[in-house]
């Protein structure tokens, strides 16, 4: 269910896009990015910074694309809000005592600080190559395959590379239930 509350502005823009254009899709997306944080904190749930960042993004780069009427801004977002995230993984990586990756997993994964280490550095330059791939196909292509590509093609992409993970991770997951069978 949250799967699909976090995906609602994205089918809604390209609902609206096949229907009615980037225009339209744009003045969607931006209600429907606000409506969402505004119910999320109505219902008192915290909004992550990652969200927020986001739904700022969207509403400046959005909002740029509609008083100019050039669909480039709004193309641009998704290089942005990657680009920050992959700078924020390295960032996090000399600044502060534990990687990105390791705050945002740490309390269902269990991994040494190498391994988090470079899960940190495997996102960062996931996310790097993400937005170039998003700049690529924002420039080399129409608008319509733009905007498939941003609602389907940047998300597969995403799952294949979290799916990609698992063998990596069942690697390098610490396991207590050995330690603490033996101790019983």
């Amino acid at each position: 269910m949250q799967l699909l509350h976090d995906l609602l502005p994205l089918l809604v823009f390209f609902g609206v896009f096949k229907a009615w254009g980037i225009f339209a899709a744009t003045g969607a997306l931006i209600a429907a990015v606000v409506v969402q944080t505004a119910v999320q904190r109505a219902r008192g749930k915290e909004v992550s910074r990652m969200a927020l960042g986001s739904a700022a993004a969207v509403v400046v780069l959005g909002g740029v694309t509609l008083v100019l009427r050039d669909p480039t801004f709004l193309q641009w977002k998704p290089t942005v809000v990657y680009w920050l995230l992959g700078g924020a993984c390295l960032g996090s990586l000399v600044v502060g005592e534990r990687p990105l990756i390791e705050r945002l997993l740490g309390a269902k994964v269990r991994l040494e600080r190498p391994a988090w280490t470079r899960l940190t550095l495997a996102w960062a330059a996931f996310f790097v190559a993400l937005g170039g791939l998003n700049l690529l196909v924002a420039y080399r292509f129409d608008l319509d395959t733009w905007t498939t590509f941003k609602v389907f093609g940047l998300l597969g992409l995403t799952v294949a590379f979290l799916l990609a993970q698992a063998p990596w991770l069942s690697r390098h997951v610490i396991d207590d239930e050995p330690a603490e069978a033996e101790s019983a």
